[in-house]
């Protein structure tokens, strides 16, 4: 249920951000949970938040959230490499070349996670599929709900590999409809 994440557990602490139930995309809101503490007001758990300034972490009290779902995999993308690479426990699964951000619009460093799965657009600039990320552009606030940052195909698979886009991360359609085979939403992202 929509609530506030706090500074440390507990009622009484400060507010950091809120915690809604929807994404500005239309789909359920989910989190990444870093961890849990019990304190005398009850069960109160440790997430990531999707707000600016981008790393910001909070706690909620677990009756706000709903079911877990735990992740076995880890997306690591590597800006000056130009890649994407997929963990699965720990190992090598999926890799592939990508675009990032401009130096006037550069994709956020950070610890991150996938809030969502999109497709069907009607619009090849976002290719087949597309994943919402709890990153968030510094630069390009002013854009549709925020900046989200996003992880999509494109219509110029020719750019690949190199400094493309207005932040998000590009993949040629075949390597994002491979990568969306293996990730699941909720898969956490370091982007270095």
């Amino acid at each position: 249920r929509p609530t506030d994440a706090r500074r440390e557990p507990g009622g009484t602490a400060a507010p950091v951000g809120s915690l809604d139930l929807r994404t500005p995309e239309g789909t359920n809101n989910i989190v990444l949970v870093l961890g849990e503490r019990r304190e005398r007001d009850g069960l109160w758990v440790h997430i990531r938040l999707a707000v600016l300034p981008n790393n910001l972490t909070g706690w909620v009290p677990r009756r706000a959230l709903g079911g877990y779902h735990f992740v076995h995999t880890h997306l690591v993308v590597d800006r000056e490499r130009f890649t994407a690479t997929l963990l699965f426990n720990r190992r090598r699964v999926f890799s592939a070349p990508i675009g990032v951000g401009k130096p006037d619009s550069p994709t956020p460093a950070g610890q991150f996670y996938i809030r969502d799965r999109l497709s069907g657009f009607g619009d090849p600039f976002y290719g087949p599929i597309a994943f919402g990320t709890s990153a968030r552009s510094a630069v390009l606030t002013d854009w549709p709900a925020g900046g989200f940052i996003g992880l999509h195909g494109t219509n110029e698979p020719d750019l690949i590999p190199g400094r493309i886009s207005h932040g998000c991360i590009r993949m040629r359609n075949p390597d994002i409809v491979r990568l969306s085979r293996l990730m699941p939403v909720g898969t956490p992202i370091t982007v270095r």
